[in-house]
């Protein structure tokens, strides 16, 4: 049994970090409450695209290895105020539009934030034709009560303003998960803070970064990995749950099922030495996994791998990820910090130099 002080800690820490405001481009709020978790043992540093750093005072001798989170969540960005007051948007990252109509939001403003609610038309309105017609973010537009243009704009939105969904985070304690949003990839974040709160005994460096703009194209961590030098890496991801619609002979990351490690996706085809090391890790503690093979999506890991850093990721399923809100499971979460404790703790420079040897 987990002590009740740290399990109390890491619940209010990934609550706070699901709440926080931080589509691709604003992630500003979610950096500032990071922050105030990172060990005192570590200095933090930012780019200028606000990629966090953290990076610990003391160096040791062995590997060093990399621990990234990406900070940033799925919203939109304000393209227009209409002459009715409603407001057009374009959604930041990839959005079903079925899954945003009728949700409440929240704008961010110079003069603080603005409730509002997407409004499709109603179908009272709508002809058999459009009832028929697939949603599209066209057809989408934002309602934050207003009537006009100019009063919209005097609650200070403007093109340009950044929108999350409005969703607060609740921890469901009889059933052990998280409902809210942003999971992908607030629960990877606390994932690697905590792990850097709990670090194994090692000789081996470990540092940390929260990336930026991960959902509009891997943007921060392009830039992160010219400021960084590591051996190894170690992704964590709010990664997609399937369970809860794929056939069950084809699920591959089922929540409450284990820490996804990712085999290939469309960024990375997962160094087979690596995963295998990864996996042998789990085995041997007693760590329940899964691993995916997925067609689509990607990670910051299509990035590292490509500049010499050999690269797993540490998936905690989130289920209905890149919707308002999701499910993921407290127990996957602390495979997930476990997991990394375990690599961290095994790794050493014979195995990542074994990772550039061919297999025979």
């Amino acid at each position: 049994m987990e002590r009740v002080d740290t399990m109390n800690e890491e619940i209010s820490r990934i609550k706070v970090l699901s709440d926080a405001f931080g589509p691709s481009g604003m992630e500003d709020d979610v950096i500032r409450k990071a922050m105030q978790s990172v060990p005192e043992q570590y200095d933090t540093k930012l780019d200028t695209m606000h990629n966090l750093y953290i990076v610990p005072k003391e160096k040791k001798d062995g590997c060093t290895i990399l621990l990234d989170a990406h900070c940033d969540e799925v919203g939109f960005i304000v393209q227009a105020v209409l002459a009715n007051g409603t407001v057009r948007f374009l959604p930041l990252g990839g959005w079903n539009p079925v899954n945003v109509a009728g949700s409440a939001v929240k704008i961010k403003t110079e003069n603080g934030f603005v409730s509002g609610i997407v409004a499709a038309k109603p179908v009272h309105f709508m002809g058999e034709a459009e009832k028929k017609a697939p949603v599209s973010f066209e057809s989408l537009v934002i309602d934050a009560g207003t009537s006009s243009k100019e009063e919209t704009m005097a609650l200070g939105i403007v093109p340009g303003c950044f929108i999350v969904p409005d969703v607060t985070c609740e921890y469901i304690e009889k059933q052990r998960i998280f409902k809210g949003k942003a999971f992908d990839c607030r629960i990877g974040c606390a994932a690697l803070l905590q792990t850097l709160h709990t670090l194994p005994e090692t000789s081996n460096t470990v540092t940390g970064v929260l990336t930026v703009q991960e959902e509009v194209g891997e943007r921060g961590s392009s830039l992160a990995v010219q400021n960084i030098k590591a051996d190894v890496a170690i992704c964590f991801e709010g990664c997609p749950a399937d369970d809860s619609f794929e056939r069950p002979d084809m699920v591959q990351t089922a929540m409450k099922k284990g820490v996804m490690l990712r085999a290939f996706d469309c960024s990375m085809i997962t160094h087979p030495a690596f995963q295998k090391f990864a996996l042998d890790c789990a085995e041997k503690a007693d760590i329940p996994y899964q691993v995916a093979v997925r067609k689509g999506g990607g990670t910051n890991g299509g990035i590292y791998h490509l500049h010499d850093i050999p690269t797993v990721v540490i998936g905690i399923p989130t289920r209905f990820a890149h919707s308002t809100a999701g499910f993921c499971s407290y127990d996957d979460y602390l495979g997930a910090v476990k997991l990394a404790r375990e690599i961290i703790k095994n790794i050493n420079q014979n195995v990542i130099d074994s990772f550039r040897h061919v297999v025979m």
